[in-house]
Order: structure tokens, then sequence, then C-alpha cells
């Protein structure tokens, strides 16, 4: 079963708080999330994949007092997983096919201007709904197209579009070229 973004922050919040059952469960509940999200980005070995996961927790462990508990968890988690996986990358020194590297320069792209000066939230503010909501699923949460699509009732194709035109939209706007 899939943890949700209200049920992952709660978790994160009452850890923060001191619950240390709900950090426990926090951390348990990860394990398929980065998983699968190695998986689809790291095209690494089993091992490698392990060994991204495990770095994750500790990270997301170590690190947890850097959480603003009025931001999404999973965008903060996937940032921390992005950052493992290029240490990675730099570590071993392994070329990676350039197919599906769009997605992790694209989240790079948004982070970057996020810290320089814009919020994510604020510019999916700026978008159709529809959009917004299948670049947060798949690009922020994580999600496949297939996931995202049966999560919203939509069809692949319409989810794949959608997305296309928000972060074009979303990039020109970045660029200075659009407010």
């Amino acid at each position: 079963m899939r943890a949700n973004e209200d049920e992952l922050r709660g978790l994160m919040i009452d850890g923060l708080d001191g619950n240390a059952g709900a950090h426990t469960s926090l951390l348990r509940l990860l394990v398929p999330l980065l998983r699968s999200y190695y998986r689809r980005h790291a095209n690494g070995s089993a091992d490698d994949i392990e060994d991204l996961v495990q770095e994750t927790l500790i990270a997301v462990h170590t690190r947890r007092a850097t959480y603003d508990r009025d931001r999404a968890f999973t965008s903060w988690l996937f940032a921390i997983a992005r950052y493992k996986m290029i240490d990675h990358f730099r570590r071993v020194r392994r070329l990676q096919p350039i197919e599906g590297m769009e997605e992790l320069l694209v989240a790079e792209a948004f982070e970057g201007a996020s810290i320089a000066r814009l919020d994510v939230d604020e510019l999916l503010g700026t978008l159709p709904v529809k959009q917004a909501r299948m670049i947060r699923a798949t690009r922020i949460d994580g999600l496949s197209i297939a996931e995202a699509a049966a999560a919203d009732g939509l069809g692949e194709s319409d989810v794949k579009v959608s997305v296309h035109r928000g972060l074009k939209s979303l990039m020109t706007r970045i660029q200075g070229g659009g407010r």
C-alpha cells in the first residue's frame, strides 16, 4: 500500500514532536517509496538501489530538523533522494543513459529556481489546476505517469500532455519570459 502525502507529513511532524514510534513508522513507509523512485531513476543494480535507499533513510533521520512543517514532506524527501543519487553517480562515475534524465534535470531546475527566489507552490498556482496537479504528482511526489493517471481517473496521454504543457509554461516563467 502506498502512503500518501498527508500520512507521511503527519508521521514526520509527530516524529519531530518526539514520537519515536511515528518516526519508525515513517522510515518503514519510505522504504518501498524510495525503492520505486530509485528503480525509475538510478538504473543501478539491486545493491545500488538498496544502498541509495539506506543512505536516504539515514539522511532523512539525521537531517529531520531541517524539515519545514509548513511544506510538503515528499518534496523535501525527493530533494534528498536526488542529492543522494547524484552523489552516488559521482562516486561510481558510471555513465547513465540520457533517457529519463530529463525528469532529474527538470526537478533540479525547479529546485535551483526556488532556492534563488521562487516558490514551487507559488509557481504551480499560476498554472491551470490539472497541469499543476499532474506536475506535482509526477515530478514532486514521484508517481509514474500510469500511477498519476490512475489516481486522477485520466488517460496516460492526458497526464503527459498536461505535464509537458505545464512544464513548458513554468520554464518560460522561470527564464523571465512571463509572469
